[in-house]
C-alpha cells in the first residue's frame, strides 16, 4: 500500500516538473537517474532518500520543503487515503493553463468570457 505522504511528495513532485515544461527524462538525467525512477516517485510506488529529494530539489529549483506544502498532519494516518487532490496538479489545467497564457490578452478575454458563460449555465442546469 502506498504511503500518503510518499504520494503527496510524488504530486509535488510531478506538478513542479509539468510547470517547468520538463520530461521525466530531462529531470532523470538532470539528477543522474533513470526515468523509471522519476515514474515510481511521483506515483509514490518508490520513497525518495533524504539526499535524493534533495538532488531533485535542486534540479527543479525548489526547496526541500517544497514537496511537504499542503500536506495535512492528518495525511500520516494510516487509513491509505491522502490529501485530496488539487485542481492546479491536474495536467490537464497545467496544459490549459500553458495555452491559454500563449493567446494575446483580446483573445484571452473572450476565452474566459466564454468559459464562465459555460459554466455559469451548466450550474443553472
Amino acid at each position: 500500500m502506498k504511503n500518503p505522504i510518499d504520494l503527496h511528495v510524488g504530486q509535488r513532485l510531478r506538478h513542479r516538473r509539468w510547470m517547468l515544461g520538463l520530461t521525466q527524462q530531462e529531470l532523470a538525467q538532470s539528477v543522474g537517474i533513470k526515468f523509471q525512477q522519476i515514474q515510481k516517485y511521483e506515483s509514490g510506488i518508490n520513497r525518495m532518500s533524504a539526499s535524493r529529494l534533495w538532488d531533485v530539489a535542486n534540479a527543479l529549483g525548489v526547496s526541500v520543503a517544497y514537496f511537504f506544502e499542503g500536506l495535512a498532519p492528518t495525511a500520516a494516518n494510516s487509513n491509505g487515503q491522502g490529501p485530496k487532490p488539487d485542481v492546479l496538479e491536474d495536467k490537464e489545467t497545467l496544459d490549459l493553463v500553458r495555452a491559454y497564457y500563449t493567446l494575446s490578452e483580446a483573445p484571452r478575454r473572450c476565452l474566459l468570457d466564454l468559459a464562465r458563460a459555460i459554466g455559469n449555465r451548466e450550474n443553472a442546469a
